[in-house]
């Protein structure tokens, strides 16, 4: 799937009133979410993801069974095909659920909406913490290293070898670099890196702040290649992850994210307006660490 980006106009001050409204809002088009149905692995597989994966509707049991099927095999051939380490195995066992298309928001940074990083030398790289460039601030607060697993729903769940994700977020006093007042010469936050043979592209960041409105997240863009990443080209999905709760509440507890606390206060997941319409069931990290020693997070992306 592809989808197109429509330019909407910065605010040069604090997180845009309209920020990530939707689709509907952000791309004149109404994208509705798919009747989904997950593709599980077969035996273990299936006992250990029937506790956090929606039941199957009535009457689709026959059908579940042989797409199951399908995809334990496609699953098997892949793990021969590249380094089936356990994050990709459990993401294969769980492909199926196309990752919801969402909204950019007004502070991509890619073009569609005012500056453009990825054409910038510099823009591929792991660690965004810093500024790059001619630019040189860097973002404080709790590390935060984030990891997506790309996987092509219409090959059987194969990792996306070579396909290049832009990933961008807030600091941790809620602003964004190229767009804040304060920020306009700045870059941090924001970066590429291309897939490796297990579909996986990491960064090394910090923890996004929550701001009024918002449940904390991280934006992303996926592209086929690094070649259409670097040149703005054509997207092959927009979407966010969503933080869970309790990684934000430990975090914000921390000197340098006191704003963020009571904006936690303001939101939760089903009320936000991105993540609202299923609780960010599809979007939610799996995270690992804590506050003191630095968080680890992982989405598996199907597309």
């Amino acid at each position: 799937m592809t989808t197109s980006r429509t330019p909407r106009q910065p605010d040069s001050g604090q997180p845009h009133p309209d920020h990530d409204r939707g689709l509907e809002f952000d791309l004149n088009t109404l994208v509705s979410r798919r009747s989904l149905g997950l593709f599980l692995g077969a035996g273990g597989a299936v006992a250990a993801l029937a506790a956090c994966t929606p039941s199957a509707t009535s009457g689709s049991t026959a059908t579940a069974t042989t797409t199951a099927t399908a995809a334990t095999s496609s699953a098997s051939a892949t793990a021969t095909d590249a380094t089936a380490t356990p994050t990709l195995t459990r993401a294969i066992a769980e492909c199926g659920v196309e990752i919801p298309q969402e909204t950019a928001g007004p502070y991509p940074g890619d073009g569609s909406n005012g500056p453009n990083v990825l054409e910038a030398s510099g823009v591929v790289r792991k660690d965004i913490t810093s500024s790059f460039g001619t630019a040189s601030a860097k973002a404080e607060g709790v590390p935060l290293t984030f990891t997506l697993t790309l996987l092509d729903n219409a090959n059987g769940c194969t990792p996306m070898a070579g396909a290049a994700v832009y990933a961008w977020h807030c600091d941790r006093d809620g602003k964004y670099s190229m767009y804040d007042s304060s920020l306009k010469n700045e870059n941090y936050l924001r970066g590429v890196q291309e897939a490796d043979a297990n579909g996986q592209v990491t960064f090394t960041s910090i923890f996004p702040a929550a701001y009024s409105g918002r449940w904390p997240h991280i934006h992303f863009e996926v592209f086929e290649s690094m070649n259409n990443a670097t040149a703005a080209g054509q997207v092959l999905a927009v979407s966010q992850i969503a933080l869970p709760q309790a990684a934000c509440d430990d975090v914000y507890a921390t000197p340098g994210y006191e704003k963020s606390i009571t904006n936690m206060t303001r939101t939760t997941l089903k009320s936000d307006n991105v993540f609202g319409d299923d609780g960010g069931i599809y979007q939610l990290a799996t995270m690992t660490g804590s506050a003191a020693a630095g968080y680890t997070a992982g989405l598996n992306v199907t597309i």
